[in-house]
């Protein structure tokens, strides 16, 4: 049985965070502290954990895809600023303590939360649309932020795309779920490729979590499609929770 251990806390915590990863982003703050839990080691965890959310992200996407989600002007716009960002993120991780960066997001979150709490219109995906020069600049602008974030952190990074997607660049809630699926899609592959090349994925266990990972994003696009509005901002709220608990407890060790 304990051999199997392992297996059953990754694969029903994967499904979870599949799950509202899909519908809010935000799910490997679920995911990757269950790899840790199961004894992986944390660079096996971190590759493990991107092989796993790579097979289920693809299949939110694709779901997003088919109901019309994604809009190609969006995305091309979307994907190329985030790489940059990512790059120049994760060259700024070698310069800044994580630690100093972990408290100003601890001052972001609850202001993030308040945010949400106190706009009505805040994800609703209805303000007035700009004109579309202006909503791709704002959408390279904010890729490209969120990007860097991702390269220098990462956690919530699909959550925070959605918050500004919608409050910012006044897309519809539809398509800031298209384009923030469709922008984590290509930030996992890319760093899935990295660790398969450093050979630091446990295949096995990898392949086994996906299946769960896949149920669970399927099943979170699907609730995405039938309740909108009203399943994103409670979701939203309790990753931000989550992820304020976390790096209090980060900083507290």
């Amino acid at each position: 049985m304990e051999e199997f251990l392992p297996y059953i806390i990754v694969c029903l915590l994967v499904f979870l965070a599949g799950f509202i990863d899909a519908i809010a982003g935000g799910g490997g703050l679920i995911s990757l502290p269950a790899y840790l839990i199961a004894g992986l080691p944390a660079h096996a965890a971190i590759g493990t954990n991107k092989f796993s959310s790579t097979m289920g992200t693809t299949i939110a996407t694709l779901k997003y895809a088919r109901q019309g989600f994604i809009h190609w002007r969006h995305v091309l716009v979307a994907v190329p600023t985030t790489l940059i960002g990512a790059y120049i993120g994760s060259n700024l991780a070698l310069l800044v303590p994580e630690k100093d960066f972990m408290i100003v997001m601890m001052c972001i979150l609850p202001l993030t939360a308040a945010y949400i709490l106190l706009r009505k219109q805040a994800l609703s995906g209805n303000e007035q649309p700009f004109p579309l020069k202006k909503t791709l600049i704002i959408i390279a602008i904010l890729s490209f932020l969120i990007g860097m974030y991702d390269g220098f952190y990462g956690p919530g990074t699909g959550t925070f795309l959605m918050i500004t997607l919608t409050g910012l660049a006044h897309v519809s809630l539809n398509d800031a779920a298209g384009i923030t699926k469709t922008v984590n899609l290509t930030s996992n592959i890319t760093a899935l490729a990295v660790f398969l090349y450093n050979d630091v994925v446990w295949i096995q266990l990898g392949v086994v979590a996906a299946i769960f990972s896949i149920a669970g994003n399927y099943l979170g696009a699907s609730f995405f499609t039938n309740k909108g509005t009203k399943i994103v901002r409670p979701v939203i709220l309790l990753v931000l929770a989550i992820f304020f608990i976390k790096i209090c407890l980060d900083l507290i060790k």
